[in-house]
Order: C-alpha cells, then structure tokens, then sequence
C-alpha cells in the first residue's frame, strides 16, 4: 500500500506543541537527549540534528562542533531561533525548514546525524534513515533517541492499542527497536554498537569506514 504522507496535519500538532512544548518536556527528555548529543559530539565536528524542534537540545552541543538543525515545523524553529540568539549558541551554523524524508544536503555531509524524538513520527522512517545514511559520512553515526519499544516487553500490546490515541496529540508509543536495528541489518553498511534502556532510549547506529 502507498504510505500517506499528512505532513500538513503534523505541521498543524507542532504549531500547537510550540507554544508550551519546552514547559512539557525539558527534563523529560534531558537524559535521552543529553546521552545522544555527547555521543554525536564525539564522532567529529560536522553534526545534523533532525526535528530540532524548539532546540532543547542545542545548548549541549559543545562550542566547537558545527550544528546544523532541521524540522518540518517553521512555529517550532522560530523558538529555537530565539534561543540560539539569547543564549549565544554560535556553534549552531544554520536551523531550517526540512522534511527529514527529503534532506536538502549534500552526500557524506556529516560526521553524525540525530534525531531526536521524532524518528517514530515521520511518515516513512525507513525512508528518514535512507536519507541520514545518505548525508552521513563513513565511520559516522546515525543516533536515534525516542520512545521505543522492547521487542520482548510483557506490555508491547498495551503500547500497541494506546497507538491511534497517541498519534492524535503527535507522540508515539509502539515503535519497536528492532525497526532500527533490522534496517541498519539490511543495508550491509551499519553496526548497531547500541541501545539504551529505560522508558526514553537512544540507539546508536555505525556506519562503517569506506574501504581502503
């Protein structure tokens, strides 16, 4: 079957979110998104971060790593743009418009790619990831954080049946790890070198160097 795109209909759950996401979610999602971040930073200079949103994340970057940030949500992106500029965040080089299914950047761009809450919202996530493998240079990560599921939980059907209620207020709650670690199978090119516990999780996905 064709995969429905409703990308205005997502857009129209973040302009909404914008208004008092950080008052929901700051410490929430601090650790995930704090583990996730330390993690691009070690891979190199050059990092993408997919579904920026209103830039929680932008001030654990450290100052000298080059940070790109991209979201489908223009109300989301104007927060974060407000925090760049009140916070000083100059390691922050460019936030943009972008559909994380049509990334508008070159091959091997980046040292690592995360996204960051969002993966499991996106209309096709197989296709997102296809799309970070291809801007993500060899020996780089793709880092995945987000509400995902065990494979193996005991409360995988209660997840399931919560779905449709969830997706209305744009959350997620049965995306299952094994998404992420079977594409990273598939493609031949990727290690799963990680994933984290817990409610939030972070999976870190390698891509290996190019052969000499």
């Amino acid at each position: 079957m064709p995969v429905t795109y409703d990308l205005e209909g997502q857009k129209r759950v973040y302009a909404t979110w914008a208004k008092f996401y950080d008052k929901v979610y700051l410490r929430l999602l601090a650790r995930a998104q704090r583990e996730a971040v330390t993690a691009a930073c070690a891979c190199g200079p050059d990092i993408l971060e997919i579904g920026v949103g209103t830039g929680l994340t932008l001030a654990y970057f450290t100052p000298d790593r080059r940070v790109l940030g991209a979201d489908l949500s223009l109300d989301m992106l104007k927060v974060a743009n407000r925090k760049v500029a009140s916070q000083g965040l100059k390691h922050v080089k460019g936030l943009m418009v972008m559909d994380a299914c049509r990334l508008g950047f070159g091959d091997e761009r980046f040292d690592a790619v995360t996204a960051q809450f969002v993966i499991t919202l996106v209309p096709n996530p197989e296709q997102a990831l296809d799309e970070m493998d291809r801007v993500l240079k060899p020996g780089g990560e793709i880092i995945i954080s987000s509400r995902l599921v065990d494979d193996s939980a005991l409360t995988a059907p209660l997840w399931t049946a919560l779905a449709p209620i969830a997706k209305a207020i744009g959350w997620s709650t049965d995306f299952k790890v094994r998404r992420l670690t079977d594409w990273a199978a598939r493609t031949g090119r990727y290690d799963t070198v990680h994933v984290g516990k817990g409610y939030f999780k972070v999976v870190r996905l390698r891509k290996r160097p190019a052969k000499a």
